[in-house]
């Protein structure tokens, strides 16, 4: 296959421009030097001629050209020229190396430049680079007049090439690691050799005025030992280029395509999260490290523990624990009974926490966890999930031509592939579980159209491999690129890499699934990865960006063609992480990585919109103007201090109502829709939307809640009760056994996989859920059993005695062994239940005296609020106003109340008028006036609005005030004509009441 460059892509040639427009105003030259020469005998030395960059720009020149550039991609300007490096921003996978190797060739064709060095952090990206070299050659020859140029890779054992570099007059690219030039006393660069005339390399290098592009500068600048900037300096660059997504010195921003704008131009892949959760796995004293920390001599630790709340066992992280601490007193679990903190350790690098627990103790690192479930458990879990994945996406892709890759990231090399004592490979467990899972899924119906005419026995073992960094004796070996010899590892990996980045995309090339440690960082793009699963921990290693970069290139067919579109281009992240903490940390990542700030208005924001001149030509709206609308902005409340967009922006984009000044109004199109990019999507507070109720008043002006028809459905509701209980504790017994034994199965721990889309814009990084959610259970063989009377005693209240009645009676223990915790919490909640239905059984009311009531006057005394959003207006029977909803059946029932005639008038009862229970305070719905067709009686009513009238389908404790309710009305119900207690859904429902009356 033979990829294919488009050569006007429009967000690329801008990048390119930005950076030759710079030097307008430059004319074409260049400067001579003398050059010593090979000496033929001892005794002689010639001289030849070299030849370098000139730069005839002065520095004002320069900065006015700087600035010009700014203003055109509204980017902030620069109000110096403090040093010669200039920024270009460009996403991963948007082209970026591409783009630096085409502004090579037009600044040479525009100016006459000639000398270029590309030093870049690693030798990934060094293969990385000398491949496009190579795969593009023809293209630039095609684009530029077939312009002679040279490329080498610096290799300091091979200085010669240096030479050629400095005497050649055709384009020469040098390509280097920083590694192998900023050691001054070690590296080859700084010593003289035979091979470059007895001259130093860097001498030679320095003569020519390089121009330097520099490839990830974040990670160049510091180097193996922070000398990276200093080694680049000591080239006397003309200038520095810098081309990275993620910046952590913006030197002169001359161009930036930042995550946001890939993403909303489609310019790289939809990313979506196949999220797995481990839920109900909390049977072990599960301990994880987050952070150690030493602030002003106070040493501690944040851990997560699985925490007992009101709602259940949570995994939660707790803040600040010491040397000594009892992790029982934060988790309020016996399981975590004399678990300790030990030492902690807050050494940068060295950071760990010492755990100990009875019969032993552990060391904990940063991110590592003690007591989790089954690790390889998980981990099958994902490598089948990827597989899945793999195959769907491929059984629709592949018609189309597109070849359907995926990548693992992994923990440690010896998991996918181990040596034995011969030296001969064995699979790891990696390995093993891979050529498993993916027989089991060539079985299935679903994909049988794919494996055909395959034969599996083979075609398993040669769908993956992996990709590490491979020592001397050809064995694969975890490495960092921290001295020479590791560097020549890593470099027999990628060599191996590189050379197959496009057979890995043809359909010709077995090989699918590719599995790799730390070699596929910066430098290893192909186009074709479809599926990214971390086997490692994704959350500890603030890599979220580094790893779906692997992933994000648009892919490309058989004939090399580049295929736009969302809907072919899906990158799925399989992660241990549930979606909206991805979606989150992503948005985090950005923040810090790009400077990005979601939400936030900036002060130039607006100097790149076009305005149109008395004279017809374009320019733009400029930094001053873009600054004075700035502050209208945030005078008028629409931003604050900061930027940051308020919700009354949000509000006056979405109406349509937003005011800006009169010399603004030809560009407010455009304005707007700037602003609504940096709103995002509106979500306004109910708190813009909070209204006082008032009291109606009828027609004699008088408020109706004191007229005579009120006041009559009043006395009849108003007075205060109290209750007694009588409690049979046989019943209770025999209702908990029933209960019990009808209980949900209990289910073990469990792997949840839940999917997302995530939508990446100027707002923000938002999560959306998509079909795909699916469980596997996971099997826990070495749990502790806790003690689980004396954990339901403290739960429930019950006497062992009974507890053990109620468990021997249901016939469940058995499931205590499958999910210890999950029955424990069942158990004390199926119990509780009972003991709420019990005491209502058994309650009784009693009217209070006459003094006892709820005074008429309150309605007056009392404030009703609430919001437009939930709110009938303008009613015609109710004694307020308006009437404020709950639920969209209560609306109805306001909306039905108001166009019945049977109906006189009717209250929604506030929120301070309750009937005690023993399970808190309840507060009906309704209270209701209802006139029978002659007029001549009234009927009185309270009623509640429920979905549904079975109290199977009503929550316990919901259906048992219900009851509670009944029997409080019941007791006022003494007098002539007493009020009604009705569960309705409908007003036909409260008026078929009457009826059967």
């Amino acid at each position: 296959m033979k990829l294919h460059f488009e050569p006007n892509l429009d967000y690329q040639m801008q990048a390119i421009e930005a950076v030759c427009d710079l030097f307008r105003g430059q004319e074409i030259c260049r400067t001579e030097f003398t050059v010593t020469m090979p000496a033929l005998s001892f005794d002689k030395q010639d001289t030849g001629h070299g030849i370098g960059n000139r730069l005839t720009l002065l520095d004002d020149e320069l900065l006015k050209n700087l600035n010009d550039v700014q203003l055109r991609g509204a980017l902030p300007p620069s109000s110096s020229l403090t040093s010669g490096d200039f920024t270009v921003e460009m996403e991963t996978g948007t082209g970026k190396t591409y783009v630096y190797l085409r502004t090579i060739f037009e600044l040479n064709k525009r100016y006459g430049f000639t000398k270029f060095v590309i030093v870049v952090p690693s030798v990934a990206i060094k293969e990385g680079v000398y491949k496009t070299l190579q795969i593009t050659e023809e293209h630039f020859k095609g684009l530029y007049a077939g312009a002679p140029f040279d490329y080498f890779l610096y290799d300091s054992g091979k200085p010669g090439p240096v030479r050629n570099f400095a005497t050649s007059s055709n384009i020469q690219i040098m390509v280097v690691t920083v590694g192998a030039i900023n050691k001054k006393d070690v590296n080859n660069l700084y010593k003289e050799s035979e091979k470059t005339g007895g001259e130093r390399p860097i001498d030679l290098i320095k003569a020519t005025r390089p121009i330097i592009i520099v490839d990830e500068p974040q990670s160049v600048d510091g180097g193996l030992e922070g000398r990276g900037k200093e080694a680049l300096d000591a080239m006397t660059p003309l200038c520095t280029l810098r081309y990275s997504a993620t910046h952590v010195d913006k030197h002169h921003m001359v161009f930036r395509l930042d995550a946001v704008d890939a993403y909303e131009r489609k310019l790289v892949k939809q990313i979506e999260v196949a999220s797995a959760t481990v839920e109900d796995a909390h049977n072990k004293p599960f301990v994880r490290l987050l952070k150690v920390e030493n602030k002003r001599g106070r040493i501690s630790a944040k851990v997560e523990l699985d925490v007992a709340t009101a709602s259940g066992v949570q995994r939660q992280e707790v803040l600040g624990v010491q040397d000594s601490d009892d992790l029982e007193q934060f988790a309020k679990r016996p399981i975590y009974a004399d678990f300790r903190v030990g030492e902690i350790n807050t050494a940068k690098g060295e950071e760990f926490m010492e755990l100990r627990y009875p019969g032993g103790e552990v060391f904990l690192k940063l991110g590592e966890a003690h007591a989790d479930v089954d690790a390889l458990a998980v981990q099958r879990e994902m490598i089948r999930r990827t597989i899945r994945e793999h195959l769907d996406k491929e059984m629709r892709l592949r018609p189309m031509g597109i070849k359907v890759l995926s990548l693992f990231f992994i923990d440690a090399v010896d998991k996918y592939r181990q040596y034995d004592v011969d030296g001969q490979p064995v699979k790891g467990v990696y390995a093993q579980m891979f050529e498993e899972e993916y027989r089991r899924a060539a079985k299935l119906p679903a994909y049988q159209s794919l494996f055909a005419e395959i034969d599996l026995a083979s075609a398993v073992e040669e769908v993956h491999n992996g990709y590490f960094s491979i020592d001397k004796k050809g064995g694969w070996t975890d490495t960092a690129e921290n001295n020479a010899g590791n560097r020549e590892n890593a470099e027999r990996a990628y060599n191996l890499i590189m050379k197959e980045k496009e057979k890995l995309l043809s359909f010709g090339t077995p090989l699918k699934f590719i599995f790799s440690h730390s070699a596929l960082k910066e430098g290893w793009d192909n186009p074709n990865v479809f599926q990214i699963c971390t086997l490692r921990d994704i959350q500890t290693e603030r890599e979220r960006r580094q790893t779906i970069g692997r992933g994000l290139r648009l892919c490309v067919n058989q004939d090399g063609e580049r295929v736009r579109g969302f809907e072919v281009n899906t990158l799925t992240v399989v992660a241990t992480e549930n979606y909206e903490q991805f979606a989150e940390n992503l948005q985090k990542e950005i923040e810090k990585d790009t400077g990005i700030r979601f939400g936030i208005v900036e002060q130039h924001q607006f100097a790149a919109i076009a305005v149109t001149g008395a004279d017809g030509h374009a320019a733009p709206l400029g930094i001053e103007h873009s600054k004075a609308l700035w502050e209208h902005l945030k005078a008028a409340g629409h931003i604050d201090a900061k930027g940051k967009v308020q919700d009354s922006l949000k509000t006056a984009l979405k109406n349509g109502t937003l005011e800006l000044p009169p010399e603004f109004d030809v560009q407010k199109a455009q304005i707007a829709e700037v602003l609504r990019k940096v709103s995002g999507r509106l979500d306004i507070k109910n708190a813009d939307e909070r209204r006082q109720v008032p009291l109606r008043k009828g027609k004699d002006g008088k408020a109706v809640y004191l007229s005579d028809e009120f006041k009559a459905l009043w006395d009849r509701i108003k007075h205060q009760t109290t209750y007694r209980v009588q409690f049979d504790n046989a019943k209770l017994v025999t209702d908990c056994i029933a209960a019990l034994q009808k209980a949900p199965v209990i289910a073990k721990a469990r792997l949840q996989w839940r999917k997302a889309d995530i939508s990446i814009g100027k707002a923000g990084v938002a999560a959306t859920e998509k079909v795909g959610a699916a469980t596997v259970v996971l099997d826990e063989a070495d749990i502790e059993l806790p003690d689980l009377l004396t954990d339901l005693q403290d739960r429930t209240q019950l006497t062992r005695r009974t507890i053990v009645n109620i468990l021997t009676g249901s016939g469940r223990l058995d499931d205590f062994k499958r999910n210890p915790q999950q029955f424990i919490e069942l158990t004390a909640e199926t119990i509780n239940r009972c003991k709420r239905l019990a005491l209502v059984d058994g309650i009784k009311y009693q009217k209070l005296g006459d003094q006892h009531v709820y005074a008429q006057e309150l309605f007056e005394k009392e404030e009703l609020t609430g919001y437009l959003k939930n709110m009938l207006l303008d009613t015609q029977k109710s004694i307020y106003e308006h009437v404020v909803y709950d639920s969209i059946i209560e609306r109805d029932f306001a909306d039905g109340l108001e166009k019945n005639d049977a109906i006189k008038l009717y209250a929604k009862l506030p929120g301070w008028f309750k009937v005690p229970t023993p399970l808190g305070s309840y507060n009906p719905d309704w209270a209701v006036l209802v006139e029978e067709e002659d007029g001549t009686q009234h009927l009185y009513f309270v009623v509640e609005t429920k979905s549904s009238l079975f109290t199977d389908d009503l929550r316990d404790k919901e259906s048992a005030k219900i009851e509670c309710g009944k029997a409080h009305f019941a007791a006022l119900g003494t007098g002539e004509n007493p009020t009604r207690y009705v569960v309705a859904r409908s007003v036909g429902e409260l008026l078929a009441d009457v009826v059967k009356e």
